[in-house]
This record gives C-alpha cells, structure tokens and sequence, in this order.
C-alpha cells in the first residue's frame, strides 16, 4: 500500500501543473520548493524545476506523451497495435539498428512551446524515481525502460486523463522502497479549444460555416496557432469510435502488407473501401498520407511497373529531348493521356506518380539553373496547371458525392466552369469522363449524392448553354442539402418513434399519426419548420421496413449459408444507401458477437 501527495498550480496564464509524489510513507516526502519565480521538484539526485518559460531536469527520467498527429512515431511503435504514447528518457538516442543506447548525459532544458509542439498539444508527463533502480545514470535509464516502458507506451490513463490509476498502475511495478515523482503539464488554452471543437464535432459532424468561424475566433483569442489548431482537431476526430475503427482498420491492414512486402487484390479492395469511407466521415487525409508514408505504401505495388505509370515516364522524359534538338513538346493527347494516368494513381493509391512529377520538377530546376532554355519550365507548368485543375474539380465534386451539408458557393461553380471549358478544349467531353462517369458508377454514392452529382453535371451544362444562371443551380443544390438533412433527421426520429412506442405501422392511419407525431417532435426542438413532405415521409417508411426485411429475414440466412448473390441482389435493387446497409450489418455483427473476418468474406462479392 502506498501514500500520495499532489499538489496541483498554475505556472502562468497557459501552463498548469500537476505534480504527484507516490511512494509507502509519502507524507513524509519533502519534494519541492519555490525559490524566486520557479517551482523545484526533487528526489535524490533528481531534480525537475518549472519557470515561467520552460522546464529544466537532471537526473534519472523522461517524458511520455499520448501520441497524436504531428507527434514523431517510430515504425516500431506503429506496428504494435497496443502501443499508445511516446516515451522519451533523457541521455537515450536511437541507432540505425533501431536500438536505444543510453549515456550520463540527463541533464537539459525545453521551453513550453517545444514540449507542446514535439509533444502532445495538451497534456505532456515527465517522471522520475528513486529505489528500485541504481547505478550510472545510464543503468538508471535502461532500468526504468525495463520497468516501466511497457507500461508507459500502453497504459490507456493517459486518453482517459486518469492520473491517479496511472500512479497505481507505476507504483505496482516498483519497489517497497521506491518513491514515485509524476509532473503533468497541460496547455489550458489548447485544453479549451480543444473541449470547443470536440463539442461541436460531437454534436454536429459537419459543423455549421456560423459555428466554425465562431471557433476561429476563439483560437485568435487564445492565440493558438493554426498547426496546433489543426493537429486538436485531427486527433478529436480520430478519437470519434467510428472514424478510429476505419483508421486502424486502414493502419492494420498496411502493417500486415508491410510485413509480407505486398498488397493482395482483396486487401486493396479493402483499403479502397476505407478510403472512401474516409472521405464520407471526413476523416482528416493527413491521417493516411502520414501512414502510407510510413509504411512505404507505394513500395508495396506489384514490383511489374503499371502501364499508366511507363506512359507517364516516358512523356515527361520526353521534357528533356530538347537538350538534343527534339521537339517532344506535350501537346493536348499527350496531356490527356496524363490526366487518365493520374486519375488511374489517385485510384490505386499509387504514390510512383508523384514522386515521378516531383523528380521531373526537381531536374527542370536544375536544368534551369544550369542554364537550359526556359521553355523547359514552361513545358512542365503546362503540365502542372493542369493537374491543379484535376485536383480542385475532383476534389469539389468528390465532396458534393460523398458529403453531406456540402454548401457550394458561387467561387466553386465558376471554378468548376473554368475548369470544364480547360478539359474540354483538350477533348471533347473529357471533363464529363475524367469526373462524373466513374462517380455515377460508384457502388458507394448514395441517392442523394447520385441526385447531387446529377444536378451539378446537369446544371453546369445548362449554364454554359445559357439555360440556368449560377444562382439557379446553386438554389437547386441548397435544395437537395435540405431534403438530404432532413431525410436523415426523419430516419432518425422515426426509428426512434418505432422502437419505443410503436410495434405496428402498416395502415395508413398508423402512419398519418406517426407523420404528425414526428413533425411536432421536430418542431418543437427547433429542428426544422413547417410541414414534412408526404412522399418524403413515405421514402422514410418504406425504407425502414426494408431495412426491417435485410436485418431480420435476408441477412440471417446470407450469413449462415455466405450467400453473396442474395446480398448483392438486395444491394442492387432495395435503393438503400451501401454505406447505411454495411454500418446495419456491422451493428448486426457486433450485437450478435458475430467474427467480423465473416462479415469481410462475405463482402469479398464485391470487393475482392
């Protein structure tokens, strides 16, 4: 049994401190003092003082941290999936071998905005002991690494803020005679954007334009700076139980390929899935790149060099025969053939194009400084004007597919019109086979993203033939935002109404008075106004019981008997929405404890 003493303070108008001294006769433990402005915290040869600016230590210790983005994390920790936090002891450096090797020197000094920038944005741990580990100050280290690593880098406390059971869980691995010392730091201005912006992701998802400026204003009153903005943001997002799963299912499925050195055709159906997913959660895009990057998953495609990929060597290569008088200037089919070639490396997740452009791009500029005519630089901006333009149409219109409450705004559809016209002068109807055809064909786009992505392909057509303005096709977009937003309310509200108060549904008076219950619900919580459309209401109905049907009479029997036919038949012909039909079926799983590996064999159908 042990004994503990914490004292908690502030150390300005951003930092507060919480320091924990544990150990079996605590209350005599003497393990600070404040001379002039610091706070000293100190054991036998330890010693860890707080300044208004920063924090200096000598002795044994370290830091951990929960790790989040922007946070350094080593392939070795990504590829345990139970490793939670960074773990930094003082005199400790990493070989190439990708071994710790430790020396005497402990001691040093950091200012607050690098711990919080090298660190957690929030909440950073420093620590030190005595007993249970002696010796050189490098013995020291590698004894408190045998201890309490483990524990450190796993420990869940840290997320949960739960300092007291971290103290416990320590203490157990030491020593009756051992003395704990535990400094937590937090930044209080990050800590209250950071509780802002969970709030409203957590009741929104897609927050309000009126509430995110709100937010903005409150980041430029507390002074946070917008890498740190976004790094909080990032990790409240992934934090959310849905958006995690699809992020550690994409991370695991990457280490798995990275260990056996390449992707099966399942396994790429399988990230594909998630990355689009992503896309409809809004799942940060950094969070992927950061872990492509990291596990090399451009290295990972079929070592046989993809065709799209040798046409695009061989016409940038092209860019450089004019050192040898040829003329092999891109012109509109070799400009072409780029734009399907990077379409085709934005689909397979493949990360050869570009490094392929950004090498092309980097040996123009040494070219140039070299004294190569400057057509050279021309030729490639040609290139690259173009490729902005593929990113910001396919972007917007990805957004408009996948997304909900997407407000499209004047700027974009002049954006978009701009864009049009660039492709279509490469080739007739280009811009309609480079963004819309494929998105139409898209097993995941839902009704009202297909009813979206219609409208805008429709409407852009009608502005340029002088048909609609801008106005009118933005006014028909807001138009379908409000029947999807209120679609969505009213299949929530409905099913809640059925599950509690209703067993039966089926006449038709069952369903006026159900209408009517739910449009006073609605109203009287200030969710919508007016009256709700009948053949809305009816689409909410019908679609409840068809969702009734899959979940209690079709997908017990596709489970039991792996019959994929039938599930791809109702997929195809109920009108339900993919992403909808597979959350029920994950839910289907989970509440029955089902494995869900056979929820993925079965969907095999369609992705493998």
């Amino acid at each position: 049994m042990h004994q503990e003493i914490r004292l908690h303070g502030h150390v300005n108008e951003t930092i507060e401190y919480f320091a924990t001294a544990a150990a079996r006769d605590a209350y005599r433990c003497y393990f600070y003092e404040t001379p002039g402005n610091t706070m000293r915290f100190f054991s036998p040869g330890n010693e860890f003082v707080l300044s208004r600016d920063g924090i200096s230590h000598r002795g044994n210790g370290g830091s951990f941290c929960e790790y989040m983005f922007g946070v350094d994390l080593p392939l070795a920790d990504l590829a345990k999936g139970d490793v939670r936090n960074r773990l930094v002891l003082y005199g400790a450096t990493f070989q190439e071998s990708g071994s710790l090797q430790f020396t005497d020197h402990t001691e040093g000094v950091q200012s607050y905005d690098r711990i919080f920038l090298d660190g957690n944005a929030v909440a950073n741990y420093f620590i030190f002991l005595t007993g249970s580990v002696s010796g050189p100050l490098q013995e020291q280290q590698e004894g408190i690494l045998r201890l309490l690593g483990r524990l450190l880098k796993r420990t869940s406390c840290l997320e949960d803020g739960d300092d007291a059971n971290l103290t416990d869980e320590l203490f157990g691995l030491l020593g009756h005679k051992s003395s704990l010392y535990l400094i937590k730091l937090i930044n209080k201005k990050h800590r209250i954007y950071q509780e802002n912006f969970r709030e409203l992701y957590y009741a929104h998802k897609s927050i309000p334009d009126h509430e995110f400026a709100r937010l903005q204003l409150l980041a430029e009153s507390l002074g946070v700076d917008k890498y740190q903005q976004e790094r909080i943001r990032i990790d409240v997002m992934y934090k959310d139980p849905d958006n995690r799963r699809i992020v550690d299912e994409y991370k695991n499925i990457l280490i798995e390929c990275n260990r056996k050195g390449s992707i099966s055709t399942q396994e790429k159906a399988r990230l594909t899935r998630l990355k689009t997913l992503s896309v409809r959660n809004k799942i940060p895009s950094a969070l992927f790149y950061t872990l492509d990057e990291m596990l090399k998953h451009d290295k990972l495609i079929d070592s046989d060099e993809q065709d799209y990929i040798s046409e695009t060597r061989e016409i940038l290569a092209g860019l450089f025969l004019q050192e040898q008088q040829i003329d092999a200037s891109i012109d509109r089919e070799d400009m072409v053939k780029l734009l399907y070639a990077k379409r085709r490396a934005t689909e397979n997740r493949d990360h050869t194009f570009e490094h392929i452009l950004l090498e092309t791009g980097k040996a123009c500029d040494e070219k140039i400084r070299d004294g190569a005519n400057l057509s050279l630089l021309e030729g490639f901006s040609y290139i690259v004007t173009y490729f902005d333009r593929y990113d910001s149409a396919s972007a917007h219109i990805n957004q408009l597919a996948f997304m909900e409450n997407v407000r499209f705004t004047e700027e974009f559809v002049r954006s978009l019109l701009g864009n049009k016209k660039a492709f279509d002068e490469l080739s007739p109807k280009l811009f309609e086979a480079l963004f819309f055809n494929d998105i139409k064909d898209n097993k995941y786009l839902g009704l009202y993203g297909r009813k979206k992505v219609i409208c805008l392909q429709k409407g852009i057509t009608a502005i340029e033939d002088g048909r609609l303005t801008i106005a009118g096709l933005l006014q028909q977009l807001g138009e379908l935002n409000q029947q999807e937003r209120l679609y969505g309310m009213l299949l929530s509200h409905v099913k809640e109404r059925i599950r509690n108060f209703y067993s039966r549904y089926n006449t038709r008076a069952e369903q006026e008075a159900l209408r009517l219950e739910v449009a006073e619900e609605i109203r009287n919580k200030g969710l919508a106004d007016g009256e709700i459309p009948d053949g809305l209401f009816r689409d909410v109905v019908v679609n409840i019981k068809k969702e009734a049907v899959y979940l209690h009479n079709l997908l017990p029997g596709i489970v039991a008997g792996r019959d994929i036919a039938l599930r791809e038949d109702f997929l195809e012909n109920s009108g339900l929405d993919r992403f909808y039909v597979e959350e029920l079926e994950r839910e289907y799983f989970e509440l029955n404890n089902l494995d869900m590996e056979d929820l993925y064999q079965i969907r095999k159908g369609l992705n493998g």
